[in-house]
């Protein structure tokens, strides 16, 4: 693949640049040249895909000190130097500081093509790696961060990791509470825009009056009171990530603005008429249909339309029960460092109870239970029963708690459909009759 790669030169002699040139591109690898080493700096950067071929002897800069400057940003850059006959010892000297190779003058093209050719495999082999470990380094933090082994939440993390290196803005959708702003972390820090700012507004927190100024930034005198300059969120995440959480509630007004942005890829501030290019991915959060709203008047369509190109949708909590034990365990292990209270044991009755509970306020609840079961403050929901009541329940008395629990949870969530109810916990429907008579739930189960 080094046909993807380029060979940036920097020759101050013109007639050895383009012979250089001719001879690399005659072989069909991509070049760029450049006169000096303060010309070739905009080009370079520490992923730069490519090498680089200088002469020693520059105006200005020379090649050392070039070399030197290079491999501090960079120690796997391949930097092949171009020597005259006098240069022998300081050729030698560059091998030692970290340089590739070195071409001494009067040399062949087809030398020259050899030596990019070998410098080229080598840094592709680099940029692969560096590529892979990117990836691994990513997948592994959405891992950690993105708990639960139910079908949902794989695919919620495969989604991810397939999105994350992507230039698409994102909208999230999920119930409150369950991990919007968590999800759109994750897709900062797992993609190549993780070393720019993360900026986080919360829609609904801001005033209308105080919104244009604070997303777009401002001018000195723009409006009474702006005594200076203002750079606002969109700005400061030039280079990375905008959250928007609740961004049904950004005003209509906003809305327009924000969009001509997404589309243009430029800003005013408040008070000017100069455009600012900007380089941020929009990451926006909802928990409202912003379809449903987009034809009843209250959201922009054409906004909506632009922001839902790539969707996630979150899967609440009640639908991934078999990831509760997991969480609850993650968060006492958490709630008990933070206030520095012992890990509370298992408890088999109060793990049935959490599983039988809908999870109205979803994964922020459940840490909230976590936090109040580290304190020894375990009122509120899901109940847990008598605290005083510490007895060891035989295994029995125990799984059967768990299961009517289970059972109850079903019938209500489907409406007492034992149809419904069955499919959903994977019985048959004899079963499941059964075990509503034995567990007296025939009253939840009266569909």
């Amino acid at each position: 693949m080094t046909d993807a790669l380029k060979v940036l030169i920097i020759e101050d002699d013109p007639d050895v640049r383009l012979g250089c040139e001719e001879a690399l591109q005659l072989e069909g690898i991509l070049t760029d040249s450049v006169a000096s080493a303060e010309a070739a700096r905009p080009l370079l950067g520490k992923d730069f895909r490519g090498v680089i071929v200088s002469d020693i002897r520059l105006p200005r800069m020379d090649g050392m000190t070039f070399l030197r400057e290079v491999l501090a940003v960079d120690p796997q850059l391949p930097v092949v130097l171009i020597t005259g006959h006098g240069d022998i010892s300081m050729a030698v000297q560059a091998m030692k500081d970290g340089a590739h190779d070195f071409i001494q003058k009067p040399f062949s093209p087809e030398y020259l093509v050899e030596v990019v050719r070998r410098a080229l495999e080598k840094r592709q082999l680099t940029l692969e790696v560096r590529d892979l470990r990117n990836r691994l380094d990513g997948r592994d933090q959405i891992e950690a961060r993105l708990i639960g082994n139910a079908d949902g939440m794989r695919k919620l993390r495969t989604l991810i990791s397939g999105l994350a290196d992507s230039a698409a803005d994102v909208l999230i959708q999920g119930e409150t509470g369950t991990g919007k702003e968590l999800v759109a972390r994750c897709l900062h820090e797992a993609s190549s825009r993780r070393k720019g700012n993360f900026v986080a507004i919360n829609c609904g927190g801001l005033p209308e009056t105080l919104f244009e100024s604070e997303i777009f930034g401002h001018e000195a005198g723009a409006y009474t009171g702006a005594s200076k300059r203002r750079i606002g969120k969109i700005e400061y995440a030039n280079g990375g990530t905008l959250f928007l959480d609740e961004i049904e509630t950004m005003p209509v007004p906003m809305q327009i603005k924000l969009l001509r942005v997404l589309q243009e890829r430029t800003l005013e501030r408040l008070g000017s008429n100069t455009p600012i290019p900007i380089d941020c991915r929009i990451v926006a959060a909802t928990k409202e249909d912003l379809r449903a709203l987009s034809e009843q008047g209250r959201f922009r369509a054409d906004l909506y339309y632009r922001l839902s190109v790539a969707t996630v949708p979150l899967p609440p909590l009640r639908e991934r029960r078999e990831d509760i034990p997991l969480l609850f365990q993650h968060f006492l292990l958490q709630a008990a460092a933070r206030h520095g209270r012992p890990v509370p044991a298992d408890d088999a009755a109060r793990t049935g109870q959490l599983m039988a509970y809908h999870w109205p306020g979803n994964v922020r609840e459940l840490r909230n239970v976590a936090d109040r079961c580290v304190l020894g403050i375990e009122s509120g929901a899901p109940p847990f029963g008598n605290e005083a009541d510490d007895r060891v329940r035989p295994l029995a008395e125990t799984v059967n708690a768990f299961e009517r629990a289970l059972i109850a949870d079903a019938l209500r969530r489907h409406h007492g459909s034992l149809a419904r109810s069955a499919e959903a916990l994977g019985l048959a429907k004899t079963t499941l009759h059964d075990k509503i008579r034995k567990y007296g739930l025939s009253e939840i189960g009266a569909g």
